[in-house]
């Protein structure tokens, strides 16, 4: 059994521990409108069809879109508020003149023509108007932005994103480390409050709160809407970090859904950690972090069956398991580890440069890990943590003595969707199986995918059906 938890850069919030994983093509721009409309096909199916293209260009493009009317207009709430009338749009549209060949393009400038009629009726002085009316066929920077797919320049150009910009404005340190957290996933991949606040354990209404007042902050004290110069970088890493590990862990293990997984976000969180290690290049955390999830991938195509169902770790096909990706990882890794500074994404990568590398479940060192947990909570003294280190001791020690640890910590976890996931397994493999029934039924109730409902389903399946 994988850990069931991992614990998370931003403190308060952990997600699977086989759930963390790739991430979202690179170009922040998705270029000019004219292609995008005049490119588009005849659609080929009934509505359902178009939603489906739809609900896609929302998993891909939310985040290049929001981010690219950021950093034309300036304005957070306008930004969202056009680029939700745009994907409205095209709901309506689409299924009459088809699907763009370039839904980002297509989503891009009809957002910004929605955000030009929204300031007209606001009545916004005429000179910011022409400004932006005279730039909404181009990217931020007065010019088209290359797609994902093209290789870009040199490192200037590679840094000169507006998504790595929002990343940096979200973790400004004027903001509460919980709002950079909060904000930044709310901006960069669409998800809903409701989904962010379960994320964080907390309820809906307060995080509301926090991200209104995050961008209230943002536009009170003018906050640049760019990558910070080099001194003050530093000040913005443990954020910065935090937001990538969570972008990445809501694609590996998507809180909600009929998938498992977001693939588009979790390579969006490796672009990012890529970018933020050239960005930071001396600083062993963010190596770390990319080791970490580098290595989370390289077996992403082992984590689910054909009818996507969970596959934990143990069930995995090793023989899949992408090695030449988990060996660069572990290079990585050992980079990080030379400077001799180490962080909680260090340890989290050795954690699991432990699975990686094992051949057999059989062979994992788990006294080693329980070890390099006890390292972690000295970082990071969190119930997830803990969680996942009585996962640890369950397999090193035996499940009763991961259960003690599990009840040790239960009441600081009341509501978190895998304490009954975890408290189900550790059962099962004690030979409890009507308690195991009791938590697995508990774990799919609170299940936040379809993947993990019919895993547990089937574990449950196997506990009753005779």
């Amino acid at each position: 059994m994988e850990d069931v938890t991992q614990a998370n850069g931003a403190g308060d919030h952990a997600g699977p521990a086989d759930h963390v994983g790739q991430a979202n093509g690179a170009g922040a721009h998705a270029g000019h409108a004219n292609s995008a409309e005049t490119n588009a096909a005849p659609a080929e199916g009934a509505g359902a069809d178009v939603g489906a293209a739809v609900a896609a260009a929302f998993r891909d493009e939310w985040g290049r879109v929001v981010a690219t009317l950021i950093a034309w207009a300036g304005d957070w709430d306008l930004a969202e508020e056009s680029a939700a009338d745009a994907f409205a749009a095209a709901l309506e549209t689409w299924p009459r003149d088809g699907v763009p060949d370039r839904p980002g393009a297509w989503l891009t400038t009809t957002a910004r023509r929605r955000a030009l009629d929204r300031l007209r009726r606001a009545k916004t002085g005429d000179a910011k108007l022409r400004l932006l009316a005279a730039t909404a066929g181009e990217g931020s920077g007065g010019s088209p932005v290359g797609r994902p797919d093209e290789p870009p320049g040199g490192p200037r150009e590679r840094l000169d994103d507006d998504r790595l910009r929002l990343l940096y404005t979200c973790c400004h340190p004027a903001l509460a480390f919980e709002a950079q957290v909060a904000l930044a996933l709310r901006t960069l991949t669409g998800l809903t409050t409701a989904e962010i606040a379960r994320a964080f354990l907390v309820p809906e209404a307060t995080m509301a709160k926090r991200l209104v007042r995050a961008k209230g902050k943002i536009r009170a004290a003018a906050i640049p809407y760019r990558v910070p110069p080099p001194a003050e970088l530093p000040e913005r890493t443990n954020a910065v970090l935090g937001v990538v590990y969570l972008l990445f862990n809501e694609g590996y293990g998507a809180t909600s859904g009929d998938g498992l997984t977001r693939p588009e976000l979790t390579r969006e969180g490796l672009r990012l950690a890529a970018l933020v290690t050239e960005l930071l290049p001396g600083e062993p955390e963010p190596l770390g972090l990319l080791a970490l999830l580098r290595l989370h991938d390289a077996r992403a195509a082992t984590r689910t069956s054909m009818d996507g169902e969970l596959v934990p770790l143990e069930e995995q096909d090793r023989g899949r398991w992408d090695r030449p990706a988990i060996a660069g990882a572990v290079a990585l890794l050992q980079r990080a580890l030379t400077r001799e500074r180490p962080g909680p994404y260090q340890l989290q990568a050795m954690i699991a440069a432990c699975h990686a590398v094992a051949t057999r479940p059989e062979d994992t060192d788990w006294p080693r890990i329980v070890r390099l947990y006890d390292q972690l909570l000295e970082h990071q003294p969190t119930p997830v943590v803990r969680l996942n280190r009585a996962v640890a001791v369950a397999m090193a020690d035996g499940p009763a003595a991961g259960l003690a640890q599990v009840d040790a910590v239960a009441a600081e976890l009341v509501g978190y969707p895998l304490l009954p996931a975890t408290r189900a397994d550790l059962l099962r493999r004690a030979g409890d199986h009507a308690a195991a029934a009791t938590q697995y039924r508990a774990a799919l109730a609170a299940a936040g995918n379809d993947g993990e409902r019919r895993y547990l389903a089937r574990r449950l399946a196997e506990l009753t059906s005779g």
